[in-house]
Order: C-alpha cells, then sequence, then structure tokens
C-alpha cells in the first residue's frame, strides 16, 4: 500500500470512552493528549458549528505530537445557512485560523446538507474557486445524483476529493464504485453507520465486521491513486469508534495501541 494511510476517530471529547478507551480517571482537559498516543489523526466536528478562536486552534495543536493530523470541518455558516453561496469573507477567514495549525493541519471536509441537490450545482461552481490550493479539501454528497462524471470532472479541476462515506445517504455499493477514481492526490472516508439512535459510546454494540472487511479490501486501490489516505470513525457506526479504528488498523498490518498501554504511557509524562 503506497499511501500514508491515517485513521482516527469523528472526536475525542467522550467522556464514555474513560474506562473502555482512556485510562480510569482521565481529565477532560487531557483527552486530546492521551488520544494521540493511539491514533495519528481526528476529525474534529466542532468547527462545523463555528470557526475556533486562533488560541483555541493553536492549543489543540500544543497538545499532540509531531506528525499528528487534524482534519476541520467547514462551518455550517458556509455549508447550511449560506448553501456556500456570497461566502468569499468566511471561507477566507476559516482557512486562516486552519493555517494555525501549521504541519499539523490535514483536511478539512465540506459537508453539505442532505437537502442541498444536484440542481445546486451553480452554487458549488461559485464555491470551488474559493479553496486554496494549500489546503486539501473534501467534499461530502448526501445525494447520489451528485455521483457523475460532470461532478467527478469538476472537483479535479481543483484537485478537491469527494468524501467516501459508509451511511444512509448513498448506498455503499456506489461508493466502494467511487472509491476507484481519485480528483485530488489524497483520499477521505468516513464510516458513519445507519444507526443514529446509540446513545452509549462506551462499548461496540452492533457487528461492523462485514462492512469493515469491504472497506479493507477497497483500501489497497484507493491508496495507488493518492499520496494520504484520512479515514474516521463515528461512535455510531457500532457504538464505540476507537475499537473499529483499531480493527481496521489490524487488517491493515498497522501497529496498534491497546488501550491497557495508555495507562502506562501516562506515568511517562
Amino acid at each position: 500500500m503506497s499511501a500514508d494511510v491515517r485513521l482516527g476517530c469523528q472526536g475525542w471529547n467522550y467522556t464514555a470512552w474513560v474506562g473502555p478507551f482512556y485510562p480510569a480517571r482521565t481529565r477532560a482537559s487531557d483527552f486530546l493528549t492521551v488520544y494521540a498516543r493511539a491514533f495519528n489523526t481526528v476529525e474534529v466536528d466542532s468547527t462545523f458549528y463555528a470557526t475556533p478562536a486562533m488560541q483555541t486552534v493553536r492549543g489543540w495543536a500544543s497538545r499532540v505530537p509531531d506528525g499528528f493530523r487534524f482534519a476541520l470541518k467547514l462551518p455550517q455558516e458556509i455549508t447550511h445557512e449560506n448553501r456556500l453561496r456570497h461566502s468569499e469573507s468566511q471561507v477566507a477567514h476559516f482557512f486562516d485560523v486552519a493555517r494555525e495549525l501549521g504541519p499539523k493541519l490535514g483536511p478539512v471536509l465540506v459537508q453539505l446538507g442532505p437537502d442541498f441537490g444536484p440542481s445546486e450545482l451553480p452554487a458549488l461552481v461559485e464555491f470551488l474557486p474559493l479553496i486554496p490550493r494549500d489546503v486539501h479539501v473534501a467534499v461530502e454528497f448526501r445525494q447520489r445524483g451528485w455521483i457523475n462524471d460532470g461532478v467527478l470532472a469538476l472537483l479535479a479541476e481543483h484537485r478537491v476529493a469527494v468524501a467516501l462515506v459508509d451511511a444512509r445517504f448513498i448506498p455503499r455499493h456506489v461508493m466502494l464504485k467511487l472509491a476507484e477514481h481519485s480528483t485530488g492526490d489524497f483520499a477521505y472516508l468516513r464510516w458513519m453507520g445507519p444507526d443514529r439512535e446509540i446513545v452509549d459510546y462506551s462499548r461496540v454494540q452492533h457487528d461492523r465486521s462485514r462492512e469493515l472487511a469491504q472497506w479493507q479490501a477497497a483500501l489497497p486501490v484507493i491508496a495507488s491513486k493518492v499520496r494520504t489516505v484520512y479515514g474516521y470513525v463515528n461512535n455510531h457506526f457500532s457504538g464505540h469508534s476507537p475499537a473499529d479504528v483499531r480493527t481496521l488498523q489490524r487488517q491493515l498490518g498497522q501497529v496498534v495501541v491497546d488501550p491497557a498501554q495508555l495507562g502506562e504511557q501516562l506515568t511517562l509524562f
């Protein structure tokens, strides 16, 4: 597998992880630091709700080692409220803040709403030139109609990836087929799952081994077409995303950090 494959969770700030993942009595202020001893990337959900302060972003970067990468969601003000239109100043400000992460900045996810359909293609055309060339950006579509040759060619022109998502919006077989194509020099994968009713994030509640095996089989093809693969698991995928990430790591032959080792490492810091 030629690409650098980075796997992590969608978020780190879950008290339900204390015990099954974080060592007992781990303080919330230490969650990110401990998380970064197990995984080398994370998707930040909070940026979807508002662009963070520069001080906040610098704080994230200070708590993780060199080589760690943060994936940030573009704010909903741009994607859902403005629907990608007339957002030049907001986009510029967000990327200015994102760059405060320095080399720890990974990709930015443009998550479109479920009601943002192909009829709004002009808005996407207006938005894409606003994307800076120095940042990896992926777009997540939630309607199958977006997946066509014309849209893929448009994204390729701007070197923007299509987020490959295992969720309810677009059938898995369509996403797996799309994995054979690349519109950028990186890939962005998200394992969301069909069950949004899960509220206990402390344990695996659904067996997703079949789904993960399908993606594991597709990953060599994906990795052969790009330089870096970023993949993030949501707690709703099976109930406890750190376990799913470790499963994927084992399948790919990566080094897996057992949660028990995180407690041992705490004594070193």
